[in-house]
């Protein structure tokens, strides 16, 4: 006979007056509205329990099944650091050169991207993502990870806001394809693929942002 989920009360859920929620609601949205990728990170240090405190907002995040696959590995090393830097620009001018069609570089042009990240040994933390196709569980068995794109996605949405709302800046980096995240970080490839990479600091002192805005809430939200 199949045995009932194990619950537990809800608990500590949080209700709020209606006036509240919407003060907050706008609060965080003009909060976010302020955040902007960056690619002109200052050296500055940044302490790696604000950046545990942020991976783990990261991973309070929903997933298939709760199967939470995610693996975050966080940077500092200079040395590994360096190793990403090289790797990364070796794709990234293969991309610009041969693999990306036209289309692709005309939509990139006015974010003014090129194969060169200084940014990647720049910046105190890189935070690689890595979405898990499956794993093990205690008594050895394989396990299928469902939705693990959706979920990681879900993960690393939660994991930007932590990070801007705590004051710092970071930035989506995903070159293509990202294989040597495996070898450099030591991730097992049959079972985790490279999501993309965070860069994460403070904006440079004189950093600069692509002249762009975002699309109006009537283009992209629809009520019915």
């Amino acid at each position: 006979m199949k045995q009932p989920p194990r619950v537990v009360a809800l608990g500590d859920f949080e209700s709020v007056a209606p006036d509240v929620m919407l003060d907050r609601a706008a609060r965080f949205n003009q909060s976010m509205q302020r955040r902007r990728s960056v690619r002109m990170f200052s050296d500055r240090p940044v302490a790696r329990e604000v950046i545990e405190q942020c991976l783990a907002t990261g991973a309070s995040a929903p997933s298939g099944a709760n199967l939470q696959p995610w693996h975050f590995v966080a940077i500092s090393d200079a040395r590994i650091k360096t190793r990403i830097r090289t790797a990364a620009e070796e794709e990234e001018r293969l991309f610009y050169s041969q693999r990306a069609p036209q289309e692709w570089l005309d939509a990139l042009a006015p974010l003014g991207t090129d194969p060169d990240k200084p940014f990647l040994e720049i910046a105190p933390w890189l935070i690689a993502v890595f979405a898990q196709k499956w794993s093990r569980l205690p008594d050895g068995r394989k396990v299928k990870h469902y939705y693990p794109n959706e979920s990681v996605g879900i993960a690393t949405g939660l994991l930007l806001a932590a990070l801007h709302q705590c004051g710092l800046a970071a930035l989506t980096h995903t070159p293509s394809p990202m294989g040597f995240l495996n070898e450099i970080l030591e991730r097992p490839a049959d079972s985790e693929r490279p999501f993309l990479l965070l860069v994460v600091g403070y904006p440079a002192h004189d950093c600069m942002v692509p002249d762009i805005t975002r699309k109006p809430l009537s283009d992209v939200v629809t009520f019915v």
